[in-house]
């Protein structure tokens, strides 16, 4: 995760023709003949859109800035396609922010075929930020007994902005949908509660849904560090109306790997200290809060996604950082409290927002053998607004498959009925002695009946084996055989397998453990191990003529590549509850049963799976003091060393339950 809720950019536009010709003379001859550069993108907004801007006043008195981008043509009527942002509804030129009719994006739509077919577009600060008036708040609670002056419910003012937008903007056909990623996928799912009627179609994509539950702050009550840091470095709140800040300006680390920079200031309350007050006053709210409190508890908008009367397509990536849980979460909810409407899930090989601007063609060394994001784009998003917005014929609602998920590995698209699949079977894949991981419970104790190992907080396990600041998307399938050689972090792996094994569903360790510490974290993996015989990449060959004689960087290995499929932690002090910390009693085992997320991946033939325990994740995660205390708190002398042992015996078989399709 670069940094949750970071505003999702489209890609940037292609080269002119003259300076493509220009940079391909100097490309090596395999590389112009076996990949032909895209042809230059000659659409302009500006030649097919007008813009218009608008303070659109809200219930209270509050205006929102609203930009407008309505067609040129106006021998026909359009819907509108709106998106509602924290991040600035001005336009990006030249590296800055910029608000005023005259500045026109690259793109305004969610990609070039919706602009062709043509839609009118709205752009929305929601309350509080940028040009907007109001008072701004995190995940705007949408139940607040006493609200503050300027403070609102988003529900409402998308409401309002709706009714704005119909009587005063002409041309239109009297539907509404939309659309939105990351925190403007927040706002989508909470503008469609008791959803205005002329809202027709919406597309929460990588919504925050539940801050705590899995989402941007927390993973298993464990706070994300270094993507949180990061975020909020920048992400600060500044007096509105405003076009400030108009850049997005990183942190300064002072050092080249942020492994170095927050193991140097190791408590929390030092890493806070070195940011602005102005940074810490969004950063420290979610350090404070480490429990499921209130302050959580009324920012969880899943409880309230009801009276929905759009056709709902929510979105997300496998490999996202920071929003992984969220649409899982918001298409349970919206499937509980909203039966009747078509209600869509789809899930893709994508980091964060990947699907918007990237071909979805491969992270980092994995590849996913097709370009998936254009795919969703021309044949999953626009069908689905372009039959609801504008009525025209598609595959028919009660027809079309609620869940379209890409399973990776084989690397092909599915299409169920319901997530997770019905058709998957509950099955444990348990810890064996001599790092075994097999189908069968162990029948008798083999050794000790146990692995254990030394966490130390002053020598933490990092989460990537190269160095970075922020979180590299690449984490996400990243190479494991830096970790698997560490001796505080335990290994189990399957024999080759014989036949692919397919696993579609939530993936949740089972562990019988116990510490010599009171708190513990306990990190889980779950990895994909290639074959030793694994081919080369097809375009493993580095450069051409003139450096054919230089010693070149390796290349990849992918021969014994330890793909990460999934990976969380669990504080073990919130192992009975999120709301209540319990500390461990040393050398007590402890039954704990808990949830990493959801996977759709074929582990192939010839291939390993693998598990891998730890008890940190640095700083990926922020360290546990392994003492039982209030981390945000913790002085550097309450870290300690600790002693964790996992059992594998009758009677305390740990292992990870998975769901296996036939």
């Amino acid at each position: 995760m670069t940094a949750p809720r970071r505003p999702v950019f489209p890609a940037l536009p292609a080269l002119p023709a003259a300076a493509l010709a220009l940079l391909l003379a100097f490309q090596p001859p395999s590389a112009r003949a076996d990949e032909a550069p895209p042809p230059p993108d000659k659409y302009s907004v500006r030649e097919h859109y007008t813009k218009y801007e608008y303070r659109i006043p809200m219930r209270d008195g509050v205006r929102l800035f609203t930009t407008v981008y309505v067609p040129k043509d106006a021998s026909k009527s359009y819907p509108f396609l709106v998106q509602r942002t924290p991040y600035g509804a001005g336009v990006t030129v030249d590296e800055k922010l910029r608000y005023g009719v005259d500045f026109y994006p690259k793109r305004v739509g969610p990609s070039r075929e919706f602009e062709t077919s043509g839609y009118i577009f709205v752009k929305q600060d929601v309350r509080g930020r940028f040009m907007s008036e109001g008072k701004w708040q995190e995940m705007t609670p949408h139940l607040k007994p006493q609200r503050e002056k300027g403070e609102g419910n988003e529900s409402q003012d998308m409401y309002d902005t709706v009714e704005w937008l119909l009587k005063n903007v002409p041309n239109n056909n009297g539907k509404v949908g939309i659309h939105g990623i990351s925190y403007p996928g927040f706002y989508t799912s909470a503008s469609i509660i008791d959803s205005h009627p002329a809202i027709k179609a919406a597309s929460p994509q990588a919504p925050v849904t539940d801050l705590y539950m899995g989402d941007d702050s927390y993973h298993g009550g464990a706070f994300m560090l270094a993507a949180n840091f990061d975020f909020y470095a920048a992400f600060t709140e500044e007096d509105n109306p405003t076009a400030l800040p108009a850049t997005w300006t990183d942190f300064d680390y002072g050092a080249s790997d942020g492994y170095d920079f927050f193991l140097k200031h190791r408590s929390l309350q030092n890493i806070g200290a070195a940011m602005t007050p102005k940074q810490r006053a969004l950063f420290w709210p979610n350090v404070e809060h480490s429990s499921y409190d209130a302050f959580w508890q009324s920012r969880n908008i899943a409880p309230h996604l009801k009276n929905i009367r759009a056709a709902v397509l929510t979105v997300g990536g496998w490999y996202d950082a920071e929003d992984l849980q969220g649409p899982f979460t918001t298409y349970q909810a919206i499937k509980r409290n909203n039966p009747g409407i078509y209600n869509g899930l789809v899930i893709g090989p994508w980091v964060h927002g990947g699907w918007a601007g990237d071909d979805g063609k491969r992270l980092g060394h994995v590849r996913f053998d097709a370009k998936t994001s254009d795919y969703f784009r021309q044949h999953i998003l626009l069908p689905f607004f372009e039959q609801h917005l504008k009525g025209v014929p598609g595959v028919p609602t009660p027809a079309a498959p609620n869940v379209r998920a890409f399973e990776t590995g084989s690397n092909v698209w599915r299409s169920y009925s319901a997530w997770p699949p019905q058709q998957a079977k509950a099955r444990t894949l348990y810890f064996g002695a001599d790092g075994t991981l097999g189908w069968q419970q162990p029948a008798a104790i083999t050794g000790a009946g146990y692995d254990e190992y030394v966490s130390d907080p002053a020598r933490p396990v990092p989460y990537i084996g190269y160095p970075a600041t922020g979180v590299p998307k690449e984490y996400m399938v990243s190479d494991q055989r830096f970790a698997a050689s560490r001796p505080d972090v335990l290994v189990y792996r399957s024999a080759p397998l014989e036949q692919d094994v397919t696993l579609a569903g939530p993936v949740s360790p089972r562990l019988f453990v116990a510490t010599t510490g009171t708190d513990a974290d306990w990190v889980v993996k779950l990895i994909d191990v290639y074959p030793d015989d694994y081919p080369k990449p097809e375009d493993g060959k580095e450069g051409g003529k003139d450096d054919e004689h230089d010693v070149g960087p390796p290349q990849a290995a992918m021969a014994g590549y330890q793909q990460l499929v999934r990976g969380n932690p669990l504080r073990g002090k919130f192992r009975h509850s999120f709301e209540q910390a319990e500390p461990f009693t040393p050398g007590k085992v402890e039954a704990l049963n808990y949830s990493i997320g959801e996977v759709n991946h074929t582990f192939r033939r010839g291939h390993r799976i693998m598990v891998q325990v730890q008890s940190s994740w640095f700083p990926l995660v922020d360290l546990n003091p392994q003492t039982f205390t209030d981390i945000a708190r913790a002085r550097p002398e309450d870290f300690k060393k600790a002693t964790q042992r996992v059992y594998h015996a009758p009677g305390m078989a740990s292992g990870i339950g998975v769901h296996v399709m036939p």
